[in-house]
């Protein structure tokens, strides 16, 4: 018997929420990654042979990038922070299916707040869309 072939989703195809509430459109979502301290150890009279335990668990801070808009949404959370109102929320990135609608897989972040953002770079001789940029900080990343 054959095995099922995955189907393999397509990285422009995905939505964010904050709070279970749509949080606009994002033309690029990076950083969700998890990575495991190692601990080496070298046992008593196990010879040469270094053991590796896991130890702590370091979450990586994610980075949006959207299209400027009149939204201040987003900016207006990262200025509660900055005045000392810390507000941490539940983030989701949903990547849909190529029908674009059905949720193909999401990925979970507890605890998020905003700790950098970027303006748009504005240049009279382009032709580009004026992109910001906000990286969030998060305590835990879970792939639902």
């Amino acid at each position: 018997m054959a095995e099922a072939i995955n189907e393999t989703y397509r990285a422009y195809n995905f939505v964010l929420k904050i709070q279970d509430q749509d949080a606009g459109y994002f033309t690029d979502v990076s950083g969700l990654n998890v990575e495991i301290e190692t601990i080496e150890y070298r046992e008593g009279g196990a010879g040469p042979a270094v053991r590796k335990l896991p130890g702590r668990v370091k979450y990586g801070d994610v980075t949006l990038k959207w299209g400027l808009t009149e939204n201040r949404e987003l900016t207006d959370w990262l200025k509660a922070i900055a005045q000392g109102d810390i507000q941490r929320r539940d983030i989701s990135v949903i990547l849909r299916k190529p029908n674009g609608v059905d949720e193909a897989t999401r990925w979970n972040l507890r605890n998020a707040w905003p700790c950098s953002w970027r303006g748009a770079s504005l240049d009279a001789s382009e032709n580009e869309i004026a992109i910001e940029t906000m990286v969030i900080t998060h305590e835990g990343l879970e792939r639902a």
